[in-house]
């Protein structure tokens, strides 16, 4: 049994953050149906590295979704989109606002087919206001929210991360929301929409950015690898060319790297009481502890700073999680059979569950792979299908 057995979703949103919250709904079970356009596939297809032809990024987040065609600008296809919401728990889409309404397949004439429905929407600024035609991208979320601002060394420019981080935590938080709206349901029966402005989740994971400019008008400003909040906080090379980083956000972890480092003297500085005061120090304090790691091989490193029980972890890349015991001990990296790539390794659900397990099955699949048998199950006929195929509805 896995927890979200008999939960079905309808995954019409492309990109990254409404398909990425499908997905990790199908890792704990739920089946999951990825409608994409017979013509122009999800254009994640297409995004980041491939092998011998076949998208990588896709292998992990298609995963667990069977996958069919359907042109919802054509009758048929939004006939065939209706029979699918009547039967489904939740619709994912990150169409621009008011384009399900164009289509006749907005909120209110899908739930008065399947009351229970939950639609789950997902765009850059929200459904109203004066941004919601705006196309919306996670790098625009990523600027807005005030990340960009506060990433950076401090003569630097405004920072933005090489990865889809917006639209990654704007996936955990639809995928919450959902579960929020199916319980919910369990009181009511009723579903509800749910409006994800990407713009949103990021901000909420930045910290008191809002109060802290409400109160104090004063915004967070650029600090490279170090906190204003803490110190030593940063990476620091050692002598074998890798890097470590170190953080001391607790007063006792602080005394107990500088007494490592050997620098004992430090800690009876009247400003190192606070975290806050030692950050005012930084300098001083990353060359006791920078000085130190440098004369010392990364393993060295990392055995006294256990020994000494104070705060330390290396920086790793992908080589090194795959080789790390902790990851292999909590079962980060899953391996899945691919018919493409033969053995694909992916990571796996965000967490573990004592009684449960997960749905990780298979990889993402190939364009329009499930279209038929879909709708076979919806009732359509071998003929009908055919017909289908021949307007172009799909593919």
């Amino acid at each position: 049994m896995t927890p979200l057995q008999g939960l079905r979703v309808i995954d019409i949103s492309t990109l990254f953050a409404g398909p990425m919250a499908a997905m990790h709904l199908g890792d704990m079970g739920a089946e999951v149906i990825k409608v994409e356009h017979p013509r122009r596939p999800d254009p994640a297809r297409g995004h980041g590295p491939s092998r011998d032809g076949h998208n990588l990024w896709w292998k992990t987040l298609g995963r667990n979704k069977r996958t069919i065609t359907l042109d919802l600008h054509t009758d048929g296809g939004r006939e065939i989109m209706a029979k699918l919401a009547t039967r489904s728990d939740v619709v994912i889409e990150n169409f621009r606002p008011g384009t399900l309404e164009r289509w006749g397949l907005g909120y209110g004439e899908l739930s008065s087919a399947n009351p229970g429905l939950v639609l789950a929407r997902v765009s850059g600024f929200g459904q109203v206001g004066p941004y919601r035609d705006r196309p919306g991208f996670g790098t625009l979320a990523e600027a807005m929210s005030g990340f960009a601002a506060a990433t950076g060394e401090p003569d630097g420019p405004p920072t933005l991360p090489p990865f889809g981080l917006a639209d990654g935590i704007a996936s955990l938080a639809t995928a919450y929301a959902i579960m929020v709206a199916l319980r919910s349901r369990d009181r009511d029966g009723q579903g509800q929409e749910i409006d994800v402005a990407i713009i949103e989740p990021i901000l909420a994971m930045l910290g008191p950015q809002i109060t802290r400019w409400d109160q104090l008008r004063s915004v967070q400003p650029r600090t490279g690898n170090r906190s204003a909040n803490n110190a030593p906080r940063n990476v620091y090379r050692t002598a074998d060319g890798a890097w470590v980083a170190v953080s001391t956000s607790a007063q006792s972890i602080a005394e107990r790297v500088m007494h490592l480092v050997g620098r004992p003297d430090l800690t009876r500085e009247p400003w190192f009481r606070s975290g806050a005061e030692r950050a005012e120090h930084a300098d001083e304090l990353d060359d006791a502890v920078g000085g130190w790691i440098a004369r010392h091989d990364r393993a060295t490193v990392i055995r006294a700073f256990e020994e000494a029980q104070a705060a330390v972890a290396p920086v790793y890349d992908a080589s090194d999680i795959m080789s790390d015991p902790q990851y292999a001990a909590i079962g980060t990296v899953r391996r899945l059979p691919d018919p493409d790539l033969g053995d694909v390794a992916v990571q796996g659900p965000l967490f573990r569950l004592s009684k449960d397990g997960d749905g990780i099955a298979f990889t993402g699949r190939a364009h329009g792979a499930d279209t038929e048998e879909v709708l076979r199950e919806l009732g359509y006929s071998h003929e009908a299908v055919r017909s289908l195929r021949t307007e172009g509805t799909i593919a």
